[in-house]
């Protein structure tokens, strides 16, 4: 791209969004993002972005919905701007759980907001560790898909835990705990769950051992914390020395976070993609910031360079 490189942001992680822009020595872009007394998303764009490189940083994590409204009219506004192309950076992309159907008479609401952001002027997105990776499919655009591992596995290897063993909490999740394991050099676990009904957990059993051995659980995102509490049980009752779960979006709904604090977790660890409210600050929960790797892979799509470095 020959245009030049702005960044924008909506309301939904605007201290990410501003730890992007200074890791890529610039300024957040002026806008205003707020709403008409009616309650509708009110957005003007404060500078001047014809023929520019834009990219657009906005999770669409809780409130959903306005933050999903915020960055469909960012998109629109730059698009009418006059931007040569847009880039939706989207760390956490949401409404992802619903990207099939179980049974009659659901939506595929994954797919629709592909669709969304696609007709708003998105020409490329730029995400991370979507929770079904098929969802990249439902793009008719560019989507570059990074990978927190790199950055959580190095955390835990600074733990110099002895003889860890990584946990699947479920089998979708086995090809994510596998990767964990090789970064870490330790062995892998599997658990098998099922849901009765939705945002609840129930342990059936576990494949490998953890007697006498710390073991860390890898998840790509931490909801309600309903699966993580019951595989903290279920692993101390077979014997693990120490537990530690490592996702990359703290979600933390409902009473996410007292759950966390009453189980028998030693730490948790996940990223900045969503905001964390302050009664999340804990000293079991650590964060850690995903802004030098958004900020090196929009430097690369901008520049039209390979992404594939980021992804080792």
């Amino acid at each position: 791209m020959e245009g030049r490189l702005q960044v924008f942001s909506g309301n939904a992680n605007l201290a990410l969004a501003k730890d992007i822009a200074a890791c890529l020595n610039m300024n957040l872009g002026r806008a205003t993002v707020s709403t008409f007394k009616n309650g509708e998303t009110r957005i003007k764009i404060e500078e001047n972005v014809r023929g520019s490189d834009v990219f657009i940083v906005q999770p669409t994590c809780t409130p959903v919905n306005n933050n999903l409204m915020e960055l469909l009219i960012l998109i629109d506004a730059v698009r009418r701007a006059s931007a040569a192309r847009i880039t939706a950076v989207i760390p956490y992309y949401g409404y992802a759980k619903q990207e099939k159907k179980t049974t009659g008479r659901e939506p595929i609401s994954a797919k629709l907001v592909a669709n969304l952001i696609r007709t708003a002027g998105a020409h490329r997105v730029l995400t991370m560790d979507l929770h079904a990776p098929a969802i990249e499919g439902f793009f008719d655009i560019p989507v570059d898909h990074l990978q927190a591992g790199q950055l959580l596995s190095e955390y835990v290897r600074g733990l110099n835990l002895k003889d860890p063993v990584v946990i699947s909490p479920d089998a979708g999740g086995v090809g994510r705990a596998n990767a964990f394991r090789e970064r870490i050099g330790a062995s892998l676990a599997i658990i098998a769950k099922q849901r009765p009904r939705p945002d609840a957990v129930e342990m059936l059993e576990m494949v490998g051992d953890v007697a006498g051995r710390p073991a860390v659980i890898v998840d790509d995102m931490i909801s309600t914390g309903g699966t993580l509490v019951e595989a903290a049980k279920s692993l101390r009752q077979r014997g693990a020395t120490h537990v530690y779960a490592c996702a990359t979006h703290g979600i933390f709904a409902g009473d996410g976070i007292s759950a966390l604090r009453d189980s028998q977790m030693v730490e948790t660890i996940v990223t900045d993609t969503i905001p964390q409210a302050p009664e999340s600050v804990d000293a079991r929960i650590r964060t850690i910031s995903v802004a030098p790797l958004f900020a090196e892979a929009i430097l690369r799509i901008h520049k039209d360079l390979s992404l594939s470095a980021l992804f080792s």
